[in-house]
């Protein structure tokens, strides 16, 4: 995480915008009176959202594991060609 304090950010604004957003990156502003902030992209904040959305799913969790037990067991259900291609096609 990159760290910037509050007038540099301030000065340079459009740049530091345009740096999160290309290079998916956070970065951290500080002030002198100790409260600081973060800026990242907006679409690496929703990723975030979904990402914890997924985490508290209790249910959810439990069926990727489930899931995941299957796989590396090599007992789930095998596609064939066409249900392959339809997948890789969305």
């Amino acid at each position: 995480m990159d760290v910037m304090s509050y007038s540099s950010f301030r000065e340079k604004l459009a740049t530091v915008l345009d740096y999160i957003s290309d290079n998916s990156t956070i970065v951290k502003i500080t002030r002198q009176n100790g409260k600081a902030a973060v800026v990242m992209s907006l679409e690496d904040w929703e990723r975030d959202q979904e990402t914890l959305y997924v985490l508290q799913n209790k249910p959810l969790m439990q069926q990727i594991a489930a899931s995941l037990q299957t796989h590396q067991t090599k007992a789930g259900r095998v596609a064939d060609k066409g249900t392959v291609d339809e997948i890789l096609s969305i």
